[in-house]
């Protein structure tokens, strides 16, 4: 059934795809989590409340989060050429993939530091710490299993959104599966191409629920 694999290729699409993730999930928590904190900051009851922005950060993420992937893949092909110079490759894949999980990333960033004790945050502002005091030094800290999970979460979406990106030709096992499985029809790649996902997403569930289980216990 796997003679006429390429597993050189197969290999290759692989290491591209953990590369799309890797590079995606760290831009979209770094881009995502300051967002998630301000949705916080500026919500009712909240340290630094203030509607009018609130509700514009909250618009704008849920536009994003509303355009399904593989519209907003294309729909945005002319930013993408606009940063890394083409719309073709893992690179390319990646403006993309950023564009679409940072807001869904903000969303969980700012569910996790809901999820804080107001105690524990009434009691630093008794102690007259700043604002920003509270949001790095205690906020951040408290929500930390929280923003781990939603990390997780994030990194497990953009595996099936990267396997997406080889619709435009973005590279990893989705162009692969399209290139073999749906092209040429060979199954067998599409099959292996299917359980390395599903390793994937197993194994960076299981490493995120261990970090996470670690967390809470030192807490």
């Amino acid at each position: 059934m796997f003679a006429d694999i390429v597993w050189s290729e197969v290999w290759q699409a692989s290491v591209d795809t953990l590369y799309m993730v890797g590079v995606s999930t760290l831009l979209s928590v770094v881009i995502g989590l300051p967002i998630g904190v301000f949705l916080y900051l500026f919500s009712r009851g909240h340290l630094v409340r203030h509607r009018v922005l609130y509700e514009f950060l909250s618009v704008i993420v849920n536009i994003f989060r509303s355009v399904p992937f593989i519209i907003l893949l294309i729909a945005i092909i002319p930013f993408t050429e606009w940063v890394v110079g083409t719309s073709i490759g893992t690179n390319a894949a990646i403006v993309p993939l950023v564009v679409g999980a940072a807001p869904f990333f903000a969303r969980l960033a700012e569910t996790a530091l809901r999820e804080v004790d107001p105690g524990v945050l009434e009691a630093a502002q008794a102690m007259g710490a700043s604002t920003w005091q509270i949001v790095f030094k205690v906020l951040l800290p408290e929500a930390k299993a929280g923003l781990i999970s939603g990390v997780t979460i994030t990194a497990v979406a953009l595996i099936s959104y990267s396997a997406m990106a080889g619709v435009v030709g973005g590279g990893g096992l989705g162009d692969l599966a399209i290139r073999y499985g749906y092209e040429r029809f060979q199954t067998d790649v599409m099959f292996v191409t299917i359980v390395i996902m599903i390793v994937m997403v197993q194994v960076m569930q299981w490493i995120g629920d261990k970090i996470v289980a670690s967390v809470s216990r030192k807490r």
